[in-house]
């Protein structure tokens, strides 16, 4: 286990501090804000310490309202909104200087038979095993660049391998603009067999790709003076139990963006083509 996955997991066991009140904390980095990945899956575990362990998380919905603040512990309040026979739904509020920076519903469900059918189909990928880890793609196109040089040799929590162009690349290049990606993504240890965990850490690995998605579609790339953006809300489906110990293909599209909005959607297809994950997420896009 790499050192940042090892962090990843010490972040993600937050600290009770009261019947139904969490505290969580944020790697020791010089950012700016909180990576919102890393809010939504502390709040994904809040809510997952607080129900039984016979229901599996199957969606959230959630809200980016204030950048968090990575000097200070983020406050989890979770209410129980309800406890069904088959349902339970929780809500959580994040909070920093008091006042809330981030809100998420839950909603669990035991496992039951039904009625299945999968009109997604996973798209065409080479072996990710073929392919560069994202670092090196990156470190090819910038360099030995000094704003680039610490964050590119730090390990990574979550192995990315990249089908299509990354969003540098399309800048250099405008034929590789697009409104899609499909990336592979894995935890590159063996994980225990615990199905919140797992959920949890694709939560928080959803968060990475997709503005870049929409930026993809423009020919904008992060690190440009004029290029600001954000996550707003964000909302996933889990459609039956996978693992991210092992490749996960994220096929995202932006079907849209404007008025400094952009949408990104995504699906998680296991390596045998099952729908694992949708996902929807709105970001915020301003370029000056």
């Amino acid at each position: 286990m790499n050192s940042a996955l090892k962090e990843l997991l010490d972040l993600l066991d937050l600290e009770q501090i009261e019947l139904d009140i969490f505290r969580g904390r944020s790697p020791e980095e010089r950012i700016q804000r909180v990576f919102g990945g890393q809010v939504a899956a502390q709040a994904l575990v809040a809510a997952g310490r607080t129900v039984p362990d016979d229901r599996d998380v199957h969606s959230l919905h959630a809200y980016f309202i204030r950048p968090g603040d990575p000097a200070i512990p983020i406050v989890y309040n979770v209410e129980r909104v309800r406890d069904g026979r088959s349902f339970t739904t929780r809500r959580v509020q994040a909070i920093q200087h008091g006042k809330a920076i981030f809100t998420m519903s839950v909603s669990f469900h035991i496992l039951e038979e039904g009625v299945h059918h999968q009109a997604a189909v996973m798209p065409a990928a080479p072996d990710p095993e073929t392919l560069q880890p994202f670092q090196d793609r990156l470190r090819a196109v910038v360099g030995d660049h000094p704003d680039w040089r610490d964050w590119l040799s730090k390990p990574r929590p979550v192995d990315a391998r990249y089908v299509n162009a990354l969003t540098w690349e399309a800048q250099r290049d405008p034929s590789l603009i697009s409104p899609e990606t499909n990336v592979w993504i894995r935890y590159d240890t063996e994980l225990p067999d615990d199905p919140l965990l797992h959920v949890v850490l694709a939560a928080y690995a959803s968060d990475f790709t997709l503005v870049d998605t929409v930026l993809l579609a423009h020919g904008l790339a992060w690190g440009a003076s004029n290029v600001v953006g954000a996550s707003l809300d964000h909302a996933m489906w889990f459609h039956q139990r996978f693992r991210v110990d092992d490749w996960v293909l994220y096929a995202q599209e932006s079907p849209w963006s404007g008025h400094a909005r952009g949408l990104a959607r995504g699906q998680m297809f296991t390596p045998d083509g099952r729908l694992a994950v949708s996902v929807v997420q709105e970001c915020m896009i301003r370029v000056s």
